[in-house]
């Protein structure tokens, strides 16, 4: 995701070339999340001007796709998961995890399934998985089995923060469009592993996201006191700032960690004019 229209102009050039908007992102952010792997593999070729376009650092937390993890439910997906798996190679160590995103339907009678899938995958890369299901979340027994089978194969658990989201009712079409589709499920602040991935969802008041990712400050500067190296993406419903603010979450967290390291300059992006 490096794409969005309303970025272009004021974090990305406009007009710029598809392959040259990554670069300009990874001037704002150090990480990214590869959604767009969901809806369909990309070419290795793509993947490959993915990897020219970043440093060796960078990290990428890509989406399986969803005929793997939606339509064939981690079963009999072999084929699928191969090509996709053969795509990404050109990431190297940018590939910082992959990530599992099962449906919400997809519940503590899976979980076998699940680990299972776990088991059968290349030790080459990290895993990280992300549920829906109300129960694991709800359920102590549901949420310490899926601990279990994730811990037993040193995959993390990846939280959907949207706590910020639903306190209030939807002021703009935005929100009131992720009422809809985003789930709503209590907070979980757990690491599994040595790279926890955090995912925060605010509203499209800047305050009001502000205000809600304050608990994740607090957690992420502890992990990082604890030796771990997190990854948090900062979303709004609109998304039209989350790379200014992704900085700004970054910045409140290093006030705490100093040592952490700074995010790179953006490069410079012209401004929008009439002619």
């Amino acid at each position: 995701m490096w794409t969005l229209k309303a970025w272009q102009g004021r974090f990305l050039p406009h007009p710029s070339p598809a392959h040259e908007r990554l670069r300009h992102y990874a001037g704002w952010c150090n990480a990214v999340e590869g959604n767009t792997t969901f809806y369909a593999t990309p070419a290795r070729e793509t993947v490959a001007s993915w990897a020219r376009q970043t440093d060796p650092d960078f990290r990428f937390v890509v989406k399986l796709p969803k005929v793997v993890t939606h339509e064939r439910r981690l079963a009999d997906a072999d084929e699928p998961l191969r090509v996709f798996l053969d795509a990404i190679e050109p990431l190297g160590s940018r590939a910082h995890a992959l990530w599992i995103q099962l449906p919400g339907s997809f519940g503590p009678a899976d979980v076998g399934t699940l680990a299972r899938f776990l088991r059968r995958l290349p030790r080459a890369h990290r895993y990280a998985v992300e549920v829906r299901h109300p129960a694991f979340f709800t359920e102590p027994a549901a949420s310490a089995l899926l601990e279990g089978v994730l811990t037993g194969a040193a995959a993390e658990w990846v939280p959907f923060d949207t706590t910020a989201l639903f306190r209030e009712p939807p002021t703009s079409d935005a929100e009131r469009d992720a009422w809809t589709k985003k789930p709503r499920v209590p907070r979980r602040s757990d690491a599994l592993t040595d790279r926890p991935i955090v995912r925060y969802l605010g509203r499209d008041d800047e305050a009001r996201t502000v205000e809600g990712w304050q608990h994740w400050v607090g957690v992420v500067a502890g992990w990082l006191r604890e030796g771990r190296s997190p990854t948090v993406f900062v979303h709004t419903p609109d998304n039209a700032g989350a790379p200014a603010l992704a900085r700004r979450f970054h910045a409140e967290v290093r006030a705490r960690v100093p040592g952490v390291e700074a995010l790179p300059e953006p490069l410079p992006v012209e401004p929008l004019t009439l002619f």
